[in-house]
C-alpha cells in the first residue's frame, strides 16, 4: 500500500488521519489553558455538574482539564460547553485550590487521610490504605469520581507522596 493511500485509509477510518484510540489527541485541548484534557463519559459530567446545569451537558463526552491551575473543568470542543469549578458539586482533587482533595469520592476519604495512613500507620499499598481509611468501599465511581474511573490510580499518587515524606 502507497503512503497516501494508507493515510487516506486512516483519515476514513478515524475520521481526522490520527492513530486509532487517539482520535481527540488533537481536539481535545482545553480551550482556556490549552493542555490535553482526560476524556470523561457523559453520564460523569451530569453527576458532577450542579442540578440546574445538567440540561446543558447534552449527550455528548467531555474532558477533564487536568491542569491545577485553570478554572475549567469539564469542556467539549465540538459542543462548546465549558463548565468551570464553581459549576461542579466536588472540589476536583487535581486542581490547585480543591478542598477537600478527595483521593476517594466515593467513600469520602482525601489525599491528607491516605498520606496519614501511609505516614502514621506505615501502610504501602492500596490494599492497606483501604483497610486504614475505608476507601474503596462505596463504589459508584462512573457517578463519583469526576473522572467516571476507578480511584486507584489517585490514591496510589497520595501513597507515593507519603512515602515520599518519610
Amino acid at each position: 500500500m502507497k503512503k497516501e493511500e494508507y493515510k487516506e485509509q486512516k483519515m476514513s477510518c478515524c475520521g481526522n488521519g490520527a492513530e486509532p484510540g487517539n482520535i481527540l489527541k488533537n481536539t481535545n485541548l482545553c480551550p482556556v489553558c490549552k493542555r490535553q484534557g482526560t476524556l470523561v463519559k457523559n453520564i460523569t459530567v451530569k453527576h458532577m455538574v450542579h442540578d440546574e446545569l445538567t440540561d446543558q451537558v447534552g449527550e455528548k463526552d467531555y474532558n477533564l482539564c487536568m491542569s491545577e491551575d485553570c478554572d475549567v473543568t469539564y469542556y467539549n470542543t465540538e459542543s462548546n460547553v465549558n463548565f468551570n469549578k464553581q459549576q461542579i458539586k466536588v472540589p476536583i482533587w487535581v486542581k490547585k485550590d480543591a478542598d477537600p482533595k478527595y483521593a476517594c469520592y466515593c467513600s469520602k476519604v482525601t489525599e491528607d487521610q491516605v498520606i496519614e495512613a501511609v505516614v502514621k500507620h506505615g501502610a504501602k499499598t492500596v490494599k492497606e490504605v483501604n483497610a486504614i481509611t475505608g476507601a474503596m468501599k462505596n463504589s459508584n465511581c462512573k457517578e463519583n469520581n469526576p473522572l467516571g474511573v476507578c480511584c486507584h490510580k489517585i490514591i496510589q499518587e497520595a501513597i507515593d507522596k507519603g512515602l515520599a515524606m518519610k
